[in-house]
């Protein structure tokens, strides 16, 4: 009866007669447990694809980040910036005297070295000479030969005119006697020179300093053998340093603005702030072929010796500013069509241009082309860089406070 019941009222009883669930509520069971399935099953999707697109991000960040290409620029200046030109060139003394030997011989001692001021015609060294000594002493000796054929035939050249005038002899032995005087006064002659010229040459065993200044060179030593003529190096070198000279190069572009008489201004690196008044003492009238140039002196004083013989130093000379600029040596391209330069644009495009190279100044170019003083040029650039390349422009790196300190001071 109760089993029947149960029927009617739809629960299902098995065959013990145990009650069993409802077919609805296991079937509202599986559908949650599915759809809590499906739900993990889409999130794990979805956080797949969010990682991967992420991680693809990431991957095209990368790559953009190793193809940008970075640079640093620089801009050009004019050639003669404020109507002035600087130009290179190294300091002379005003005399420079390398000084060789005259006489063969052997460093006997020395008696100045370098850095030594000395006095015309002061000792430097002394030579021992044993040959020369011995080819005086030869020649003095020839000397008194001849004097005493001189004196011979001068002898007989008397006896035979006054046996002339008695007719003792013949005419043509008197002409005999006479020829032989006057070749033994020619004789004597001879040897009187060549005695002088030994003599001369032992003098030179004394190497004196030919002017005032400072032995800048001393290349020999107690013992050293020399040889006359300058065919090998210099004994020593005086330099007159109390003035100086400069030899510069001016372009034929601005030759026509040099003047002699103009006033220049000479700086070195290694004296900084100070600058020394010189004067273009003469040019050479004339464009060197090779280099299309004027070579031009500038004489300028040097009273307490701070400038140095041989020293690098530029000089900067008035003129008129001809529309040039200079660029540094590193931001030249040389390709097929000829010198090119790379400018960027403000919107970080490269650019190329082509120049013309009029002159070079050490690591800077004087150039002709279609660019101004306020275009950005790459430093270094790299063979590959072409025009429409994007670049990413560095800041130039900040300088070290002491750095920054000692140039304001």
């Amino acid at each position: 009866m109760e089993e029947k019941h149960h029927s009617a009222v739809g629960i299902q009883v098995d065959e013990h007669g145990m009650h069993l669930p409802a077919r609805a509520s296991v079937s509202r069971r599986g559908r949650i447990v599915v759809i809590v399935i499906g739900v993990l099953l889409a999130a794990g999707a979805a956080r797949t694809i969010v990682v991967n697109v992420l991680n693809q991000r990431h991957l095209d960040a990368v790559a953009e980040q190793n193809t940008r290409q970075y640079v640093s620029v620089v801009h050009p200046v004019d050639a003669a910036t404020g109507g002035k030109l600087t130009l290179p060139g190294t300091l002379r003394g005003f005399v420079e005297a390398p000084i060789y030997a005259r006489a063969s011989g052997y460093v006997l001692r020395w008696q100045a070295d370098i850095g030594a001021h000395v006095k015309q015609g002061q000792t430097l060294a002394e030579l021992d000479t044993p040959e020369l000594n011995q080819e005086l002493a030869q020649a003095t000796a020839q000397r008194q030969q001849a004097q005493a054929s001189l004196a011979l035939a001068k002898t007989s050249f008397d006896r035979a005119q006054q046996l002339r005038q008695r007719d003792a002899v013949s005419q043509q032995e008197l002409d005999d006697r006479q020829g032989a005087f006057n070749q033994g006064t020619a004789n004597l002659a001879a040897a009187d020179a060549n005695v002088r010229r030994l003599t001369e040459l032992k003098g030179f065993q004394r190497i004196v300093a030919p002017i005032d200044g400072i032995v800048t060179q001393r290349n020999v030593d107690v013992g050293d053998l020399v040889n006359s003529g300058n065919a090998g190096r210099s004994l020593f070198t005086v330099v007159q340093a109390d003035r100086l000279r400069l030899y510069v190069q001016v372009p034929q572009a601005y030759a026509q603005q040099v003047k002699v008489g103009q006033h220049v201004s000479v700086a070195q690196a290694e004296l900084p702030g100070r600058t020394f008044d010189g004067t273009i003492t003469r040019t050479s009238q004339a464009i060197d072929v090779a280099t299309r140039s004027l070579q031009i002196e500038i004489t300028l004083p040097n009273p307490d010796g701070r400038l140095l013989p041989g020293a690098y130093v530029q000089a900067t000379l008035p003129m008129t500013p001809v529309g040039r600029l200079q660029v540094p040596a590193n931001t030249l391209l040389f390709r097929a069509e000829g010198p090119t330069v790379a400018t960027v644009d403000a919107n970080g495009k490269v650019r190329l241009k082509q120049v013309t190279v009029v002159r070079t100044i050490g690591q800077t170019l004087e150039v002709d082309g279609p660019i101004t003083p306020n275009d950005r040029l790459v430093a270094n650039p790299s063979d590959a860089l072409a025009t429409g390349d994007a670049v990413v422009v560095q800041a130039p790196a900040a300088q070290p406070a002491s750095a920054v300190a000692g140039a304001k001071s």
